[in-house]
């Protein structure tokens, strides 16, 4: 009789509460999650979600991140796909290869990467061209 399809889903039911690496820690390794992840700590290794990622003006990734948004205010070195919007903020330190759908940028933010935008996979750096009989050739 009454039904529980017009409530909004709460975070929990998303895929559970958000995940959070504080200042003053270290971790290495790779990390899997479908809620969002904010890291104010230092990561060495890989992250991949459904969510969003927040790198906090202390915090820095190093390695690759997939995710669907992500704001950054502090550093990141690696391969960061965004598969929606990217938002750097004044303090954000990027370097690397990014591809994301859409970037927001503040005045004072450095970004030293090679951008791809809208195609959702990651720039090719320096591939061979592979002729027809199998020979590489310099392109």
């Amino acid at each position: 009789m009454f039904s529980d399809n017009k409530k909004p889903k709460s975070m929990a039911e998303l895929g559970g509460q958000p995940n959070r690496i504080e200042k003053n820690t270290k971790i290495k390794g790779d990390i899997i999650s479908e809620a969002d992840f904010r890291i104010d700590g230092k990561l060495d290794g890989n992250v991949k979600t459904s969510g969003k990622v927040v790198i906090g003006k202390d915090g820095y990734i190093h390695g690759k991140v997939e995710c669907v948004n992500a704001d950054i205010e502090g550093s990141f070195n690696g391969e960061l796909l965004v598969s929606d919007l990217l938002s750097l903020k004044s303090s954000a330190i990027i370097e690397g290869v990014v591809s994301v759908a859409k970037l927001s940028v503040e005045p004072g933010a450095t970004f030293n990467a090679a951008c791809t935008m809208g195609g959702g996979k990651l720039p090719t750096q320096n591939k061979p061209a592979t002729s027809t009989n199998g020979t590489t050739k310099a392109s």
